[in-house]
């Protein structure tokens, strides 16, 4: 008696895995920013779920910054599946005082017609390359004086917006940084997302960034280590974790369950990076000498991952973890 089988696989998964162990590695030299766009745009109708993206985008990187946009890119387009797949896109959250949510000054006012934007953002990934920008704005505070929170979607070329160049970052040079200055933008009711701008996207997209952007290295590695002869055990532990973190990735960005398994992914990606320090002898210069330069990025907002990841024991703890945590 023969037996069917009820069993679907993940093809998607397959698909990437296959990508990432085949795909010609070569050096794929980006020149500027336009050209890292070009490359990532070119892969989106052939992967698009956001954290294949992002893994085949930082397989297609020659550097870590390119992996991190693209990386940063696939967590947008993972929190705002509506966003359009041809248009680079900035998170505007930073202010002068800083990016917690009682520091948000922007202003989202209603007027006759619809809404406008007025403030200021201090510091934006990619400000002064994006087509769209998502603006997180206060419409007021609520009873307990706290700020109520919109994310609003724009055009970067719309009348009032100020897009100023900030000066290069010590690593990752190469991804450009900008403020940013609202001058009574106007807006459309469709353009003001639904939901709570701060419960609803500021807050999960921290660990939906902290995902994709670890996929995007991961991705990086992966190529390096096949073009640069890395051992066989080396590779097969990086697809490993890319699997991992593909995982964590499509989970819940909200639940305290996430946070905690994202925590012990997060340590065994820094793991790895700690047993490979050998094998960069065998890297060419330029790309060894990048990777010194701009690890730094990795270890950025430490502080308020560590805090989630306590929030997030206390929670499945039974305790009550503390506000915006």
């Amino acid at each position: 008696m023969g037996l069917e089988s009820g069993v679907t696989y993940d093809a998607p998964v397959n698909a990437i895995l296959n990508f990432l162990l085949t795909e010609p590695p070569e050096a794929f030299a980006l020149d500027s920013i336009e050209a890292w766009w070009r490359r990532h745009v070119e892969l989106v109708s052939r992967f698009p779920e956001p954290a294949d993206l992002a893994l085949a985008g930082g397989f297609r990187a020659d550097r870590l910054g390119y992996a991190f946009s693209s990386g940063y890119q696939a967590a947008l387009r993972f929190l705002f599946p509506g966003l359009p797949v041809d248009k680079p896109v900035a998170l505007c959250a930073t202010e002068p005082m800083g990016g917690h949510p009682n520091a948000i000054q922007t202003r989202l006012e209603t007027t006759a017609s619809g809404f406008s934007l007025t403030g200021e953002k201090a510091f934006v990934t990619l400000g002064t390359r994006a087509e769209v920008l998502l603006v997180v704005a206060t419409e007021g505070q609520d009873e307990q004086g706290r700020n109520r929170l919109r994310m609003v979607t724009v055009d970067a070329k719309r009348v009032g917006i100020v897009v100023s160049e900030l000066p290069e970052l010590p690593f990752v040079p190469e991804v450009p940084h900008a403020e940013l200055r609202l001058e009574g933008v106007a807006v459309s009711k469709d353009e003001v997302l639904p939901g709570d701008g701060y419960a609803r996207y500021l807050k999960p997209f921290r660990t939906v960034e902290d995902c994709h952007v670890q996929l995007g290295l991961l991705g990086w590695l992966i190529q390096l280590a096949r073009r640069c002869g890395w051992p066989e055990a080396v590779r097969e532990e990086l697809l490993s974790l890319a699997v991992m973190m593909r995982g964590l990735a499509q989970a819940d960005p909200t639940a305290a369950s996430t946070h905690v398994a994202l925590g012990g992914g997060l340590a065994l990606v820094n793991r790895a990076l700690t047993s490979i320090e050998p094998l960069w002898a065998q890297v060419d210069v330029p790309t060894r000498e990048r990777w010194e330069r701009d690890r730094r990025l990795l270890g950025v907002a430490g502080k308020v991952r560590a805090k989630r990841l306590e929030a997030a024991r206390v929670k499945l703890a039974g305790g009550s973890p503390t506000p915006d945590a």
